[in-house]
């Protein structure tokens, strides 16, 4: 049998240097789950690095213990204690902006939502004066008064070590010591949140921590992170720290190695495993890398910028040339007319920037022909124009847009008209034949149907255009009642259909302009024709394509985080790729909203899927409504609500539309892919795992069958078996580019995971290749 180690000795010496390098990683990971995703890398360089002293009260809190008076102290322990304090001497803290920075992040879960602001402050004072009835917060009021009730048993946690950091014995503070805690959470400094930390965790205030006490302080942190699996493993990874940072089998760490372990975790942790050759040659390259020249260093980020965005670039230099072109086509033409000398320039400028709006109001509808873009991706054309930026595209041309309307009416309000009214009336006889007889008022001007055609289209695009920005799509603009209405999706996509009043007004506005008679030279209709028409053309085709794609709701989930699982039977005709998307319309919610959402089934399945978090007024209705129709847990089993078809109640009706291309439909041509999603944005790559386990499936299959399907060939049967053969062998591999994919999900809660826990699992079972991971 083995021998029983000594009371207090650390964990046993004698495990395999395998197992050690498989707990300092797995002590990595736990590194990495506490403190939040802080990055892993190594610091390339320590020129920074600064030794510092620490003051006198943290020096005699770090000291090494003396050992326990005895009448024959043991040399094992004065040996561990020196070796540890040789240890300490060594250690070198690197303080340097970044990794401090790095450190604190991961110390962060301390204070919570909390912010070192005085509205926060302010915040604080109400609940004290709304739960202190007598003046005295009691410690269950405590996590509610500072707003950390999502992490209660974390907060009052924290309640009692400030408290006994004070000294205090009580479960009531008035609002002075109030005020003390609460400049201690919301202190961001190193020093203070690793001090908070450490007391924590040693309970008993000997400076020293056990792994008992490291035990309890990861069930806390984990729960104030939402990390419930790790709260399950916290005994191992308690063993694992105290494995890694007491080395010497003391049984208990000091603040000096936690503080080293936050601020140079790779440095201080031994993972216990040389570099590979390969490693080392890898560094050697990289480390000759790092002495380039300027000059080298500039060229290699052009060369690098450019084989990334040549395609941007090419069509944005184009695009910018034809406008140019048409700016100084019309600036010419209109310097060498008659009309120049009583405007001046100003018409010139109004003329060539009405001439590149007649351009931008045609071209702005292109990038948002999501069937023609569907189509072109998977023509060679995607081989030279980015596809990938239509909607970038669309913006850009918006923002020209509102150049071009400032320069035009601009100059046309503040400058064309003023001159035109001030002159002579020897100098306006030439333009009688396009202003008339006599001389027109500036109101007249405006009130023509030039003007007020003008004043329409201005005000339309400038609604469509305020309600599109970020602040106002995405509810960032907090509004009183009811102008919060203005806010959201809906406003956006309900004032974005201002464009048809803005087309029509164009059209009429570019059929009645001044200082031109002759029909053919009024191009407005010329420039629109194209565009307006296959636009409509895409319109008209979602609304019959869209009845024509009849659904009918298989199952419905909602899992934690407000995220919404809807199943539905597959048209016969609808044909997609893993990564595209489609648009879906609820009537129970609007009849005439369409919403996109990534889907998140595989081309090989017999139905379609997607998962819609709860963002907007429009998917919280769309919770709500699928929500009505979902059928509680039974006995409280699972606290899922779930239906399916069988259920009793009828679902609301779905229409759907779609699909369309998105960037991820190609993961086909490359050889290896690194899938990162963050959230609910991981949905498109669901479908790409799953497609591509089934299409390594199929491969596979056909493979095998190819290979029965090869008879033996004797000498009786080779006549009658050669067409056969020569069928068999003239029939083209399938060929499939893609070996591995990797796929890194991050989320703010380890709850999110349920939303594809199904679908992964059942991807982990057939890749049995490891193709993924």
């Amino acid at each position: 049998a083995e021998p029983t180690p000594p009371p207090g000795a650390g964990p046993s010496r004698s495990r395999s240097p395998a197992i050690r390098r498989t707990s300092s990683h797995r002590l990595l990971q736990f590194s990495q789950e506490l403190k939040a995703g802080v990055s892993r890398a190594k610091q390339i360089s320590q020129d920074l690095t600064k030794r510092f002293t620490r003051t006198q009260s943290r020096a005699a809190l770090a000291e090494p213990p003396q050992p326990p008076p005895a009448a024959h102290p043991p040399s094992g322990i004065e040996s561990a204690l020196a070796a540890r304090a040789e240890r300490r001497q060594r250690a070198q803290l690197d303080r340097t902006k970044s990794t401090a920075q790095r450190a604190i992040k991961g110390l962060r879960f301390i204070s919570g939502n909390t912010k070192a602001s005085n509205n926060a402050w302010i915040e604080v004072q109400r609940n004290f004066d709304r739960l202190a009835l007598d003046g005295r917060l009691s410690r269950a009021d405590f996590p509610q008064c500072i707003g950390m009730m999502e992490s209660k048993e974390f907060a009052m946690e924290l309640f009692d070590t400030l408290c006994r950091r004070r000294q205090m014995q009580s479960d009531h503070i008035n609002r002075e010591e109030l005020r003390e805690i609460w400049s201690q959470i919301t202190d961001n400094s190193f020093d203070s949140r690793l001090q908070i930390f450490f007391d924590m965790v040693d309970k008993d205030a000997d400076g020293h921590i056990t792994e008992a006490e490291v035990k309890e302080i990861i069930m806390l942190s984990a729960s104030a992170n939402k990390l419930a699996r790790l709260k399950e493993q916290a005994e191992e990874y308690a063993a694992l720290i105290m494995e890694e940072l007491d080395p010497e089998g003391l049984g208990y760490i000091e603040l000096w190695q936690l503080e080293t372990l936050l601020l140079q975790k790779d440095t201080y942790v031994n993972y216990s495993q040389a570099l590979s050759y390969t490693s080392q040659a890898l560094s050697q390259n990289l480390a000759g890398l790092r002495h380039k020249s300027p000059i080298r260093k500039m060229s290699s980020k052009l060369s690098y910028y450019l084989e990334d965005n040549w395609k941007r670039l090419w069509v944005l230099a184009l695009w910018i040339g034809i406008m140019a072109g048409l700016f100084i086509w019309k600036f010419i033409q209109y310097r060498n007319r008659y009309v120049f000398s009583v405007m001046g320039y100003c018409v010139t400028i109004a003329k060539g920037a009405a001439e590149t709006l007649k351009l931008n109001m045609a071209l702005i509808l292109l990038p948002v022909c999501r069937n023609t873009i569907t189509w072109l991706r998977n023509t060679r054309a995607a081989r030279a124009l980015p596809f990938d930026d239509n909607i970038n595209f669309h913006k850009t041309i918006a923002a020209a847009i509102v150049v071009g309307v400032i320069l035009h009416a601009g100059n046309h309000l503040a400058c064309d008209f003023p001159r035109l009214i001030d002159s002579s009336d020897e100098t306006y006889a030439p333009l009688r034949q396009y202003f008339g007889e006599t001389k027109p008022t500036y109101l007249a001007l405006v009130r023509g149907v030039e003007g007020v055609t003008g004043v329409i289209m201005v005000v339309c695009m400038l609604i469509a255009f305020t309600l599109a920005t970020r602040w106002f799509r995405r509810s960032l603009v907090k509004l009183p009642k009811p102008f919060d209405k203005l806010t959201g999706f809906n406003a956006f996509w309900y004032s974005h259909h201002l464009f048809i009043i803005v087309y029509i007004s164009l059209v009429i506005h570019g059929e009645r302009l001044y200082l031109i008679l002759d029909w053919y030279k009024r191009t407005t209709w010329m420039y629109l024709a194209v565009p307006v028409g296959l636009y409509v053309g895409e319109r008209t085709l979602r609304f019959f394509r869209s009845g024509s794609y009849s659904v009918r709701i298989l199952k419905v989930a909602i899992y934690p985080g407000n995220v919404l699982t809807l199943q539905m039977s597959k048209p016969p005709t609808f044909r997609y790729k893993s990564g595209q998307y489609m648009f879906v319309q609820c009537p129970a919610v609007s009849p005439f909203e369409w919403h996109p959402f990534s889907i998140t089934s595989a081309p090989g399945d017999d139905f379609l899927s997607i998962h819609v978090r709860q963002l907007g007024d429009w998917t919280r209705e769309l919770k709500r409504v699928f929500s009505a129709a979902c059928e509680p847990p039974m006995n409280g089993k699972s606290g899922l609500l779930r239906a399916d078809e069988n259920t009793k109640k009828t679902f609301p009706k779905l229409l759907i539309d779609g699909p369309y291309g998105s960037p991820a439909q190609d993961y086909s041509k490359y050889d290896v892919l690194l899938l990162v999603g963050l959230g609910i944005g991981a949905t498109p790559f669901i479908s790409i795992l799953k497609d591509l386990i089934n299409n390594i499936i199929k491969m596979e299959e056909e493979d095998e069958a190819s290979t029965d399907l090869y008879p033996p060939i004797g000498p009786s049967k080779a006549s009658v078996d050669l067409d056969t053969l020569m069928r068999i062998t003239s029939k083209p591999k399938r060929v499939f580019k893609t070996t591995n994919a990797y796929f890194y999900w991050v989320t703010r809660e380890q709850g999110s995971f349920d939303w594809f826990k199904g679908i992964m699992n059942e991807i982990a079972e057939l890749d049995q290749r490891v193709t993924i991971s």
